[in-house]
């Protein structure tokens, strides 16, 4: 049986980029049951409001950054059958998958493989860029930043879906005991990789708060707003590029 890969490390500034790549190939085939069933299906919800907000302004072309199995990027295209599409992800296994789903709609979305901190896209060459569930996993949120902020046009936005740390209180403290305690076990029973989901629950805890994370989106250059959805489980950053 082959060893299930390192588990990467958490938090901005980490070199954790080959072991997050191993780590997503590892659970690719099982990631969207593992969603639906960890998420009891709430993340669809958060998605339509990220698309929403990301297709507001009718955009020519859209580039879904860390696609995964790309379940955003199909909300996108669907919503928007009339844009261009890209999805970008650095995990080849993931890519496959979607590219089956993809095809299985019958729908036009180009999904090619590339490294979130070094796009492979020229300058200004999109109207909207969007990350659902990805950003955490970045080596670096500053670089990352810049990246959609480089290939965004004039006027673009930036629309990033993520799940910050528990807020204080009852809820926040239940939803913490289960991330670390309920999750990685169902994570681990469903994927057979339990390190992927003991590193969830830390990657969340490692990341900024939303209020941070929007300075670095201001400090980038992005006029931004966000909003707690579901009780503070996720957050949905917007930033408009002027």
């Amino acid at each position: 049986m082959t060893a299930a890969p390192k588990k990467p490390r958490v938090g901005d500034r980490q070199d954790k980029g080959s072991d997050v790549q191993a780590m997503f190939a590892d659970i690719a085939p099982r990631y969207d049951l593992l969603n639906r069933v960890l998420s009891l299906g709430v993340d669809r919800g958060w998605r339509r409001e990220a698309a929403r907000e990301a297709l507001a302004f009718a955009p020519a072309r859209v580039l879904d950054v860390a696609t995964g199995t790309a379940d955003f990027a199909l909300e996108l295209k669907t919503r928007a059958p009339q844009a261009e599409v890209v999805g970008s992800d650095f995990v080849p296994q993931m890519l496959e998958i979607g590219r089956t789903k993809v095809a299985a709609r019958h729908l036009d979305i180009l999904l090619e493989e590339g490294d979130a901190l070094n796009l492979p896209y020229p300058d200004g060459s999109f109207d909207s860029v969007t990350c659902a569930f990805g950003f955490r996993n970045f080596a670096d949120y500053a670089l990352g930043l810049s990246e959609f902020w480089r290939v965004l046009a004039p006027g673009g936005r930036v629309v990033i879906l993520e799940f910050p740390p528990p807020r204080a209180g009852l809820f926040g403290s239940l939803f913490r005991f289960y991330f670390q305690h309920v999750l990685p076990r169902i994570g681990g029973l469903i994927s057979g990789n339990a390190g992927a989901y003991t590193y969830l629950p830390e990657s969340v805890l490692a990341f900024p708060p939303p209020e941070r994370l929007a300075d670095l989106m201001r400090a980038t250059g992005f006029r931004t707003r966000h909003r707690l959805l579901t009780f503070g489980i996720a957050a949905l950053h917007v930033g408009d590029k002027l």
